[in-house]
């Protein structure tokens, strides 16, 4: 199964505290078992030095896992982030980052993620988070 494109995105709309909507995700692709999102360079999301906040990564990771599972299962469940772990490799300067989530096995009760976040242009990751989730429904 795959979640459309607009479907991803009304997911976003419906789903997310403001604050997560305020970082402006974009939806960029779907699959089977994975989802790509774009977060939009802002100068409101840098910390000092000019680089891309951490917070503002470890956000897009969780929010990117979240969509990937909604694709693996043709639409939004209930899930709850029980682990999440991020390495920061390089600093993102004025730069989106897209953020490829996939999930390395999906259960009944639990999802396992791999996400790898990358400013555009750039072949190397910024950071790299694995993620566990509960499914509630």
């Amino acid at each position: 199964m795959t979640l459309p494109l607009a479907d991803a995105a009304q997911l976003l709309r419906d789903n997310f505290a403001p604050w997560v909507l305020d970082l402006a995700l974009g939806v960029e692709r779907t699959g089977e078992r994975e989802a790509v999102l774009r977060l939009p360079w802002s100068d409101r999301l840098a910390r000092e030095g000019g680089g891309l906040s951490g917070q503002a990564l470890m956000a897009a990771a969780d929010t990117a896992v979240v969509v990937a599972v909604a694709s693996a299962r043709g639409g939004f469940v209930p899930m709850t982030t029980v682990q999440q772990s991020i390495t920061f490799q390089r600093p993102v300067l004025g730069a989106d980052v897209l953020v490829h989530a996939v999930l390395t096995k999906v259960g009944k009760r639990m999802a396992f993620a791999d996400v790898r976040m990358t400013a555009e242009g750039d072949q190397e990751p910024a950071a790299h988070a694995t993620a566990v989730y509960a499914l509630l429904g």
